[in-house]
């Protein structure tokens, strides 16, 4: 039987309790991963991992601010990114495309985005905080949180990696697939790019996979 989260244990902001946790147990390599983009109609999935230094009070100030990347601003996160990528031990940004998505699956490809950002950070974690997520292609020890972008600090700061680094692609695929308002919507269904697919159909960033993508196709 699962057990219900109480949300009214949130904390008021993402803090390193669950670090913590682990770095006394002398795991100092605690990647937090968090995506992007699972629930857009066009573009990539995205994902970032993150491996703060076991320096509690240190990058807990620095950070301050940082939250779970859809409570703040554009221009907060654009900010936050770059203390976040200063101050972390590692951090790296994988991705799965649209037609992956369609290939695979929406869970599946979001699983590859985070094997992907794992891949490329310059240094081996050894323990994953999962923003629900689990990766059971990847045999290191996790754990799944309800809530963990609002729970764990390091899930926070791969939250704004991954929105910011989703956000910049989606402005450049603005200028090669022009008429869906990328720019604005990052590809989720917005009433205008819903009425920009009536009108011009699905380019190739579409996820034809998607239910909504086949009921436009089919008018």
């Amino acid at each position: 039987m699962r057990v219900k989260f109480d949300l009214t244990s949130l904390p008021p902001a993402p803090d390193l309790t669950l670090e913590q946790e682990l770095w006394h147990q002398g795991i100092l390599r605690v990647a937090g991963l968090d995506e992007a983009g699972r629930g857009a109609l066009a573009g990539p999935v995205y994902a970032a991992g993150v491996i703060l230094p076991p320096d509690s009070d240190g990058i807990a100030q620095s950070l301050v601010g940082v939250r779970d990347s859809k409570q703040l601003s554009p221009r907060q996160r654009e900010r936050l990114a770059l203390i976040i990528q200063s101050r972390a031990l590692a951090w790296s940004v994988g991705w799965a495309e649209a037609a992956e998505v369609d290939q695979l699956g929406i869970a599946p490809a979001t699983r590859l985005a985070f094997c992907r950002a794992l891949e490329g950070l310059r240094m081996p974690a050894e323990h994953l905080l999962l923003d629900y997520f689990r990766l059971p292609e990847v045999e290191l020890a996790q754990t799944a949180l309800v809530k963990g972008d609002q729970r764990s600090l390091s899930i926070a700061c791969a939250s704004i990696l991954a929105k910011t680094a989703r956000d910049a692609r989606m402005r450049e695929e603005e200028v090669h697939f022009p008429g869906y308002g990328f720019a604005q919507n990052k590809g989720y269904g917005t009433a205008k790019h819903r009425a920009a697919l009536g009108s011009l159909g699905p380019c190739p960033l579409h996820r034809r996979s998607f239910n909504l993508i086949k009921e436009v196709d089919e008018k």
